[in-house]
């Protein structure tokens, strides 16, 4: 990373759409420990090829496969600390190769965020969705500061700080960037209604936190139903003057008992709300779980017509 400054990303308006989804829909194998990661080491060409077809499709962002990576989770399959850090740089190159890729078409501003999940991704049993951790703030600072020092050594522009739950791990990511100053980064939360984040504080006292750290780009909701995205928008505007990063799943539902997904995808109906969450004041919009490529085409010509 190489900056100086507070990160300008005032351009940056179309976010890309689910990595696993994508890559699931290819034909890759994600249902072990570590996700869309396992792809990483089995067929990173297909990676780049995801983050190609977004740019493609409209995205001025471009998120790495690295939401599931950590040391804490290689450890549990059996891999040291170093596969980990070596897994994590490399999602940044494929990430960089398909910009490189991109650039022949277009020299259009690209930025790519290094995606960072919570604690509970690393537990990989849907903790992400509740934050009910066994764990000290301690243990949370060292868990973000860990991977944060391998994304300074990358050509991330900054970190995407995903799915985070509560209050206290977003505090715990504070003082991990804290000790990393170099860094810029957004934290996007999961929420659980149209007020309160997984764990129960509500949104606004989250983004009141987040609100007084330069280190701190943006503020915003992913992984959360559509329906509650635009209440959610005025809570976070209530409280903040950084900019708002909105990227829902599909509307979609995951039906545990049966391990699939209910409902429809319908990109053009995702679309028109990304349109009302621009106009509510969302700058930076794209999609989570159970999108892909045409819902962040359809969100690019939803947002360059309006």
């Amino acid at each position: 990373m190489k900056q100086s400054g507070q990160l300008d990303i005032t351009r940056l308006r179309v976010l890309d759409g689910g990595m696993a989804t994508e890559l699931e829909r290819l034909g890759c194998d994600i249902s072990g420990p570590l996700w869309s990661a396992h792809v990483l080491a089995d067929n990173p060409e297909t990676i780049e090829a995801v983050h190609l077809s977004y740019l493609e499709s409209g995205a001025d962002c471009i998120l790495t496969s690295s939401y599931q990576v950590s040391a804490m989770g290689y450890a549990e399959s059996g891999q040291p600390p170093e596969t980990a850090a070596a897994a994590l740089r490399q999602s940044v190159g494929l990430a960089v190769a398909a910009r490189e890729k991109y650039r022949k078409q277009s020299q259009r501003p690209i930025w790519i965020a290094a995606s960072l999940g919570p604690y509970g991704a690393a537990l990989h049993n849907g903790s992400e969705y509740h934050g009910n951790y066994d764990v000290s703030l301690a243990d949370l600072v060292r868990f973000h500061a860990e991977r944060l020092a391998v994304i300074e050594t990358t050509e991330a522009d900054f970190a995407a700080l995903e799915s985070i739950p509560s209050l206290e791990e977003a505090e715990a990511i504070v003082e991990a960037l804290h000790r990393h100053p170099a860094i810029h980064g957004w934290l996007s939360f999961t929420c659980k209604d149209a007020g309160h984040v997984s764990h129960g504080e509500k949104l606004a006292h989250c983004a009141e936190l987040l609100d007084r750290q330069k280190q701190i780009i943006a503020i915003g909701i992913n992984c959360t139903q559509p329906k509650f995205i635009l209440p959610l928008i005025a809570e976070l505007k209530q409280a903040t003057q950084k900019p708002i990063v909105v990227y829902p799943n599909s509307g979609e539902g995951w039906d545990a008992e049966h391990r699939c997904w209910t409902g429809t995808s319908d990109a053009a109906g995702f679309a028109q709300l990304a349109r009302e969450w621009s106009a509510a004041g969302a700058q930076i919009i794209g999609g989570c779980c159970r999108t892909g490529p045409e819902h962040i085409r359809a969100i690019r010509k939803a947002l360059t017509e309006k």
